[in-house]
């Protein structure tokens, strides 16, 4: 049959239905509708991305280019302001180091040695954060340090760094829940310990289940309350100091005269060296939030800048007015095998006054401040999880971002770490509180060290490859010269650790046992570091990066150009002087 009878055919007709029953148009009573879930839809990974293996087939080489393009192009969502930044750079770790540590440090080497430490670990930190702020603004991509380890210095190194301070800040969480547990026995509290630690647990996981943003809100609200309690603290402790004690007149400084200043020489200072680190553990964290920060390059800068003040005033001078009030023979002062619940110096301060409330107050504080060290502890941990899994050095399934930004698989293996809480009601809680202690102590210590570095290998690339100081968005005021003075500080700090190790200050350890143990529980952080380290260095082959084949491309900030730092520049010709020294403090 030819084309053309197809078209000459007639079309065949169809009878009409017959059918009686009207068009169903509406869903009848009773009947149940199965619509797509929607309550689930956040939980689902966010848009489809490309991402670069940083494992080569055989599993052992390393690729560096694709691990630093997979965290510069990370899945976390930009969400915090600048005044998240701000509050966390102040307040965000001021908590158990600071308010309950300082006791056992006071009782270890007197107010002088404390005062002396504080401010030696205060001053590295301010150069140490100087320079995690130049290279945070330049590149704002996820992991930050532990990724500039593995970019600037030997991807090894990036992996023992990066996992080190992942280990840090999972095992400070369940440290400070024990903490908070501490606090509540101050008011001799009828709540089981195992309720309120399952209570604090549910609160700290909660708040990082939700948006990058609850997370920074709260912190902003911890914040504000632990500025305003210290600044309160240190106002209260100079009217005490002047007007005396229920017992006494003016106190003055007689606490540095009888019992006196100092206590166990020099290796009672060297002891506390590393309590003071602990105390300001967590500054780093404003480098660790560029990845999910709104306009990075004019938040950043303003935060990094307030950590002066935050080391000036928030601790120098706390723990000055600690030293000035508390003798360090105080019997309530908190050692590292018998948890007091009354071991914070500063309510111990506030109780010789005799000011009745006040000290329950204090104790409050001590409470939000240590809950909210530990929301943080979780915020680090998972985040630094999920950048390791971005750059091939920890289970991919720990870099799944669900559509919200959230690394849930990262927070669901913080939340597991977050039970070791509940060995405070075992019979073990001081041998625990001491080795989850010795696990995160020295860690700080191993995170600055590699700040440094990063930051003098970042700065030569940065010369050597034709770039000019003034084209950094972010240019920090004391230049590598303060990353080489942080760099061999904190070298010289690790070399008094591992002394005061062998032979801690006041100890009465005789046998070879208790030696050991005394030596592991100060120094446990430095063999697995090292540990990592051989490891990934072994398996996967991996070499010290070279100054010239430093990566300066890849998720570099380029939010404002040449033309618009020039404009700025100009309008900041024409800022009155007291409007330039105020930005350039703060």
């Amino acid at each position: 049959m030819e084309m053309d009878d197809f078209t000459m055919q007639k079309p065949k007709p169809y009878p009409g239905s017959t059918s009686t029953i009207a068009p169903l148009l509406t869903r009848p009573k009773g009947t149940k509708s199965f619509l797509a879930p929607k309550a689930f839809d956040s939980f689902r990974s966010g848009p489809d991305r490309s991402f670069a293996p940083a494992l080569g087939e055989n599993g052992r080489m390393y690729n560096a280019k694709a691990a630093a393009w997979n965290t510069a192009h990370t899945p976390l969502i930009r969400r915090l302001k600048g005044r998240h930044l701000q509050m966390i750079a102040i307040g965000g770790s001021i908590g158990t180091g600071l308010f309950i540590g300082s006791g056992a440090a006071l009782a270890t080497g007197g107010p002088a040695s404390l005062l002396m430490a504080f401010i030696v670990i205060g001053a590295i930190l301010f150069c140490t954060v100087q320079a995690l702020g130049e290279m945070a603004v330049t590149f704002p991509v996820a992991g930050s340090f532990s990724a500039f380890a593995t970019r600037f210095i030997d991807p090894a190194w990036g992996f023992a760094s990066g996992w080190n301070y992942a280990l840090q800040w999972a095992i400070t969480m369940p440290l400070e829940v024990m903490a908070a547990t501490i606090t509540l026995e101050y008011w001799n509290s009828p709540i089981p310990s195992w309720a309120s630690i399952t209570l604090f647990l549910a609160i700290i996981i909660s708040i990082n289940f939700f948006s990058v943003r609850v997370y920074g809100e709260a912190e902003y609200v911890f914040s504000i309350l632990k500025v305003t309690a210290v600044i309160g603290f240190i106002i209260l402790g100079v009217v005490i100091n002047c007007g005396g004690t229920q017992d006494s007149g003016y106190i003055g400084g007689k606490y540095w005269v009888n019992p006196g200043a100092f206590h166990n020489g020099f290796k009672g200072f060297c002891n506390i060296l590393v309590t003071a680190a602990f105390s300001f553990s967590g500054t780093e964290l404003v480098g660790l939030a560029a990845a999910e920060t709104h306009n990075p390059s004019k938040a950043l800068p303003t935060a990094i800048k307030q950590v002066f003040w935050r080391i000036a005033i928030f601790y120098v001078v706390s723990i000055a007015i600690v030293g000035l009030l508390v003798p360090y023979t105080e019997p309530k002062l908190i050692n590292p095998n018998n948890i007091s619940a009354k071991a914070s110096p500063f309510i111990i301060a506030i109780e010789s006054a005799g000011i009745q409330g006040l000290d329950s107050v204090m104790n409050a504080v001590v409470l939000i401040a240590v809950l909210s060290v530990a929301n943080s502890s979780m915020y680090g941990a998972t985040r630094t999880l999920q950048a390791l899994a971005e750059q091939g050095q920890a289970p991919r399934l720990l870099a799944y971002v669900d559509r919200k930004g959230r690394p849930l698989v990262s927070i669901a293996c913080s939340a597991a770490v977050g039970l070791l809480a509940y060995l405070y009601t075992s019979s073990v809680q001081g041998p625990a509180f001491t080795w989850l202690l010795a696990l995160s102590g020295l860690s700080s210590i191993f995170t600055w060290t590699s700040i440094c570095w990063a930051h003098i290998q970042f700065r030569k690339a940065w010369i050597l490859q034709g770039n000019q100081l003034s084209d950094l968005v972010y240019q920090s005021p004391i230049g590598s010269v303060g990353s080489w003075i942080g760099f061999f500080a904190l070298l010289l700090i690790l070399v008094a650790q591992f002394w005061v190790a062998i032979s801690p200050a006041g100890s009465s350890a005789t046998t070879p046992g208790e030696q050991a143990t005394n030596f592991f529980a100060a120094y446990l952080a430095m063999p697995v570091v090292l540990l990592f380290y051989g490891f990934y260095k072994i398996w996967y082959r991996t070499k010290w990066v070279r100054v010239k084949d430093i990566d300066l491309q890849t998720g570099r900030n380029e939010f404002e150009t040449a033309g618009e730092r020039r404009q700025w520049k100009e309008d900041m010709g024409e800022w009155p002087r007291w409007k330039v020294l105020y930005k350039t403090l703060c």
